[in-house]
């Protein structure tokens, strides 16, 4: 049984800082590509960022290029979401997902993504 528990969401005005984390009940957490999706009302999901098993590559939509970071400790089987310069548009529910199907290839399909937390809120407030 995989579980992944995302935390770290919350309201924050524009401009300012979030972190958010996502904790993985997998055995072989450092095999797979872990990616952060997100959701905002009326929306579909999309993609935010991805990083590989050993974290030697990363992608990003170009929405959040140079402002939200992702990395990844295996070791505590968390992967992580920096997010700066945080704006309105950027207002969503945040998911992390587990692409079991792949060790170093990052896609950016919700479909592929086989195993989803709960999600967790990012307001930003203008």
């Amino acid at each position: 049984q995989v579980q992944l528990v995302e935390s770290g969401g919350g309201l924050v005005q524009a401009g300012g800082s979030l972190r958010l984390s996502c904790a993985a009940s997998v055995r072989t957490f450092s095999s797979y590509v872990m990616g952060w999706f997100r959701q905002a009302p009326g929306k579909e999901r999309e993609f935010v960022a991805a990083i590989t098993w050993s974290g030697g590559s990363t992608y990003y939509a170009d929405s959040v290029k140079g402002r939200f970071t992702i990395s990844r400790d295996n070791a505590k089987n968390t992967v992580y979401l920096q997010m700066n310069s945080l704006k309105p548009e950027d207002t969503a529910v945040y998911y992390c997902g587990v692409d079991v199907s792949s060790l170093n290839l990052i896609r950016m399909f919700p479909d592929v993504y086989d195993y989803w937390g709960q999600g967790t809120q990012v307001t930003v407030s203008s």
